[in-house]
């Protein structure tokens, strides 16, 4: 079953911050090689607040077979506090072209392998384009749910 159209994962690194856990963690979110499914991983450099040094990495894939891998990695990886918690938040989380969002603790997942919900700014980014067919929020909403539900 299509569940998405499009997975996108973001993260940010400052300065301070060491970027090679930071991929791994990355990378950790996808239970496939990158490279042998030849989806890349996009390096963006910026500048922050005071010009602080800010490296954006996003790793996006639209095949349909690594995106129901990663769901089910993503919700197998998460508790049933966080899985209930994203049920209970669902709709405020979806807009209104049917993108859905998703934001993970940065050191939770880095330091502990724990996918925590955050409203902060230092995490991973999570976009998912829910296919529903047709368009309508209804049906993202309900393939959402059972996404989330499934054991």
């Amino acid at each position: 079953m299509k569940y998405a159209h499009l997975i996108k994962l973001t993260a940010f690194s400052y300065e301070r911050e060491d970027n090679q856990s930071i991929l791994d963690a990355l990378f950790g979110f996808f239970p496939f090689n990158l490279e042998e499914n030849k989806v890349i991983l996009k390096k963006t450099e910026a500048a922050g607040f005071n010009e602080k040094k800010i490296m954006i990495f996003e790793i996006t894939t639209t095949k349909e077979v690594l995106i129901n891998q990663f769901l089910k990695n993503l919700s197998n990886n998460l508790g049933e506090e966080q899985k209930n918690k994203i049920l209970q938040q669902i709709g405020s989380r979806l807009d209104k072209n049917l993108d859905f969002f998703l934001r993970f603790d940065k050191d939770a997942w880095i330091n502990d392998k724990k996918l925590i919900l955050t409203d902060s700014g230092k995490c991973f980014h999570i976009k998912i384009s829910v296919a529903a067919f047709p368009k309508k929020r209804e049906i993202a909403l309900k393939l959402l749910k059972n996404s989330f539900s499934e054991k």
